[in-house]
């Protein structure tokens, strides 16, 4: 018999009959809010919040937010599936969530920037749904993953060429910040955009600070001077493919959706690349996998979704009818957070959450169903090709501090690295035009990084011989040069794959 919890907006098991019970002793969320759910928002390590409330109700638990706006969290893998890929049953059209029809949920309420209804794809359903996100699919579908790769190479190039002289760097604030704000301009159309202002003002945004409504302005802006310049100078670019799609989206629509676009694709990727490098950098045996040809770059990324994806939480899914999930009662009105980093570690599909999980695309990094993240492969790309370029220009690359001392920041969306203090040995700057490489900069201290030859050795010149008259020339016999021996197979698709 499928046992019932009590439903999120009522008083009791049943919704309103009998008494609603209390917590029993030990129970992780006991005094911390009404009914004894967590707050999600103040717990200070929610990973060990989110095994506990697995093990004591299950893959579906109960839990409140901000203004102790009752929720539920998703907890399992199998649960989470269902979730997203049950449109009949569950929408993200928030008009329909009980909480914000009761008053529960103010204007003002913190998480509302990413749960009011917006006239957007990832809010609609149906047909418009179908509009709107047929017109990002093909955008999407049109994006040159050739030119995408030689994008990235040379924004590395450029990015690097800002601290490679100095020696030492921090690859979060420096790197992992900037790299995909500086491939993203370019994607969408308006790579004359990027600059310090734009990265300071994208993450200003996602922290919520005092002054995020302004600086939203300020990207908003840039956009929608690109979505004008785009409707007089058709280009093949993002901005261009959205515009000249037959969907037929207005100039807001267009805007708000590079909008979304932008900022998913940025706050993803910096994520990734910022973990990926992290991993590569403390993990002794992470980097031996690389540096032993066991595990390639790609790999190495699909390895981090699962560990660290880049989205704790996605907000939020709303419950179209009354319905069962995970042996929870779900009322209509409910709401439900899809918590991929929990349901990336749930026990039944990993046993053991140290093992690796090469060749398994299953997670939830980018959500599933209708409303799986359009852009994932754009961000795979950035991040593969920007950690094998900056292992390329910096091949000597080591962690400043020790690993304990590497900070981050956590809410209830996300899990931010604060720092990624290294050091390297000092190198020019190189052509933006020209593959990262470390040649001709300076002698290689370490021989791990990916895809280098062994140096050579220099030869030692030989002996002069004594001196002694010269015969007399004869004609040289001729000779037929021979032709130069064309680039095997695997040459040629790693100078293709690396965008050259």
């Amino acid at each position: 018999m499928t046992p019932e919890s009590h439903s999120l907006t009522g008083d009791s098991p049943t919704g309103t009959d009998g008494p609603r019970p209390g917590p029993p002793p030990g129970c992780p969320a006991h005094g911390l809010g009404p009914g004894g759910r967590a707050r999600l928002h103040e717990s200070e390590d929610l990973r060990k919040l989110y095994e506990e409330l697995r093990a004591e109700h299950g893959p579906v638990a109960p839990v409140l937010i901000h203004d102790d706006v009752p929720m539920w969290v998703v907890l399992g893998h199998a649960e989470s599936q269902q979730l997203v890929r049950t449109p009949a049953h569950y929408c993200k059209d928030s008009r329909i969530w009980s909480a914000l029809a009761e008053g529960l949920v103010k204007p003002d309420h913190p998480l509302m920037p990413h749960i009011a209804w917006q006239p957007m794809c990832a809010h609609a359903e149906g047909d418009e749904h179908l509009r709107l996100r047929g017109a990002i699919d093909a955008a999407v579908a049109a994006t040159d993953f050739r030119s995408l790769r030689r994008h990235v190479n040379r924004s590395v190039q450029r990015v690097v060429n800002r601290f490679c002289e100095a020696g030492e760097a921090d690859l979060v604030g420096q790197y992992a910040e900037h790299l995909p704000m500086a491939v993203m301009c370019q994607v969408l159309g308006m790579p004359d955009e990027y600059n310090d202002r734009i990265v300071q003002a994208a993450r200003d945004m996602l922290r919520g600070t005092e002054t995020a409504i302004a600086s939203n302005a300020y990207i908003m802006g840039a956009l929608q001077r690109l979505t004008a310049r785009r409707r007089v100078e058709p280009m093949d670019d993002f901005a261009g493919h959205l515009i000249a799609h037959p969907a037929g989206l207005t100039d807001e629509e267009v805007s708000q959706h590079l909008r979304v676009v932008l900022i998913a694709a940025y706050e993803a990727t910096a994520n990734l690349l910022a973990n990926v490098l992290r991993q590569v950098l403390v993990d002794p045996r992470f980097r031996s996998q690389l540096n032993g040809g066991q595990m390639t770059v790609p790999q190495a990324v699909e390895q981090l979704l699962w560990d660290e994806p880049p989205f704790s939480t996605i907000f939020a899914y709303f419950a179209k009818q009354d319905t069962e999930l995970g042996g929870q009662r779900i009322r209509k009105g409910d709401a439900l957070l899809l918590a991929p980093a929990p349901a990336n570690v749930d026990p039944r599909v990993r046993p053991d959450p140290t093992a690796d999980m090469m060749g398994n695309r299953s997670h939830l990094a980018f959500g599933g169903g209708p409303h799986e993240c359009p852009g994932q492969d754009i961000g795979r790309t950035i991040a593969e090709v920007g950690v094998d370029a900056l292992l390329m220009r910096l091949p000597d690359v080591e962690l400043s501090v020790d690993e304990e001392e590497l900070t981050f920041t956590e809410s209830i969306a996300s899990r931010h690295l604060v720092e990624l203090p290294v050091h390297f040995t000092p190198r020019p700057q190189q052509d933006v035009r020209k593959r990262p490489t470390y040649e001709k900069d300076a002698p290689v201290q370490q021989d791990w990084h990916i895809g280098a030859a062994p140096p050579q050795r220099t030869a030692e010149p030989a002996p002069q011989p004594p001196h002694m008259e010269p015969p007399v020339p004869l004609p040289p016999p001729p000779t037929v040069p021979e032709p130069a021996p064309p680039r095997n197979a695997w040459q040629r698709f790693l100078r293709w794959w690396r965008g050259y």
